[in-house]
């Protein structure tokens, strides 16, 4: 995996754990779920996720495509059972959000990160723990993405080009 994809699962790792979720709900598996549910791809700035309606293979599908992880197919009773039941126990996803009266044994079963999940997704800041910790990351950090270093708590830096904030008050 490149650099890129490796920041970009631990960015969605360290949001799953922000949200709560327990060490077995935070691995690399539950991480490419949530980004799959975002449709978020590593290039992308967490501006731009979305809502798409995806059902397991199709998450796996984008898992092996956008961030070069092939699990087995299967796997879909994994990712179904100790990720996405768990997503939904706690309000992250929804169950056929267009067809709720959708048979359970559907093949047409679709999810749906929920709305303030994407909100939250999409207002990401990323953090480091300290500058050096950061510069190997720097020509990769995606633009409108806010990036905090932990041993400079109190700065905030914006990447869109043009901008830098200095301490917040």
């Amino acid at each position: 995996m490149s650099p890129q994809i490796d920041q970009r699962i631990s960015e969605a790792q360290w949001i799953l754990a922000e949200l709560g979720f327990p060490r077995a709900q935070r691995n690399e598996r539950s991480a490419l779920t949530l980004l799959a549910l975002l449709d978020l791809r590593p290039e992308e700035p967490w501006t731009a996720a979305d809502m798409p309606l995806r059902g397991i293979t199709e998450m796996m599908s984008f898992m092996r495509e956008r961030h070069d992880k092939d699990y087995a197919p299967n796997t879909r009773e994994t990712v179904r059972r100790q990720t996405i039941h768990q997503f939904r126990a706690a309000g992250l996803a929804t169950k056929n959000p267009d067809d709720p009266g959708r048979p359970t044994n559907s093949g047409k079963t679709v999810y749906q990160i929920n709305s303030l999940a994407w909100t939250l997704a999409k207002s990401y800041v990323t953090a480091f723990t300290d500058r050096a910790a950061f510069r190997p990351y720097i020509a990769d950090i995606a633009r409108e993405t806010e990036v905090r270093v932990a041993n400079s708590p109190d700065h905030l830096i914006h990447f869109d080009g043009s901008k830098f904030l200095g301490p917040s008050d």
